[in-house]
């Protein structure tokens, strides 16, 4: 029962987070969510801190795993990107408690090393996966700048959706995103790779 209990408590602590907007619980609100005694939230998870770790690293997990299958489907750079962008906005990533959840570890990331830390991985794991396909496609120069700008994007839409007055769903975001990396992709120079691989014409006319 050990496991199917600690998922529960880590569930609970995202529903309780975002129920509140913010770390400020306690573990008696948290156990009270899971169904358990406090006691039992202590002797699995030790203190609260820990459960809060242990709930930012099982969103990093479905994050990297969803990504993971999300690439392994694609078959272009040009596709791969969507892919990040896709599943950046997934309908879980999109819940409103997630979206809670993450901006009270982005607050807490100003206190606690190990919560920047994770954001920290979190951060660079996107940069890469973006750079990795946008190496592919541009020099490396306009690469990187293209990469930090759509991880910018990506990070700013998921903050505008804590302002309940102006919500941007799903597929606006990602259009969005993807008008944004179109826009670039267009104006930039392909990449010495992407150039020998695109077809030259002869003087007849006919593609080489």
């Amino acid at each position: 029962m050990e496991p199917v209990r600690r998922k529960a408590l880590v569930d609970a602590a995202l529903r309780v987070i975002g129920d509140h907007g913010s770390l400020a619980v306690t573990m008696s609100d948290i156990a009270r969510q899971a169904g358990v005694s406090p006691a039992l939230a202590h002797h699995y998870f030790g203190s609260k801190e820990q459960l809060l770790i242990e709930t930012i690293r099982s969103l990093l997990r479905q994050l990297r795993s969803d990504t993971v299958a999300a690439l392994k489907a694609a078959r272009t750079p040009r596709v791969r990107l969507s892919a990040i962008i896709r599943v950046s906005f997934h309908a879980d990533q999109f819940a409103p408690e997630t979206i809670a959840a993450w901006l009270a570890f982005y607050a807490e990331a100003q206190r606690s090393e190990e919560t920047r830390r994770f954001l920290v991985i979190y951060a660079r794991r996107l940069r890469s996966n973006l750079l990795a396909d946008l190496k592919a496609l541009l020099p490396a120069d306009a690469a990187e700048r293209i990469a930090e700008g759509a991880a910018a994007m990506i990070d700013g839409l998921y903050i505008r959706q804590s302002l309940k007055s102006a919500p941007i769903g799903i597929e606006a975001s990602i259009a969005l995103t993807e008008d944004y990396l179109n826009a670039l992709l267009a104006t930039a120079s392909p990449s010495p790779r992407r150039e020998k691989e695109r077809p030259h014409r002869t003087t007849q006319g006919q593609m080489t």
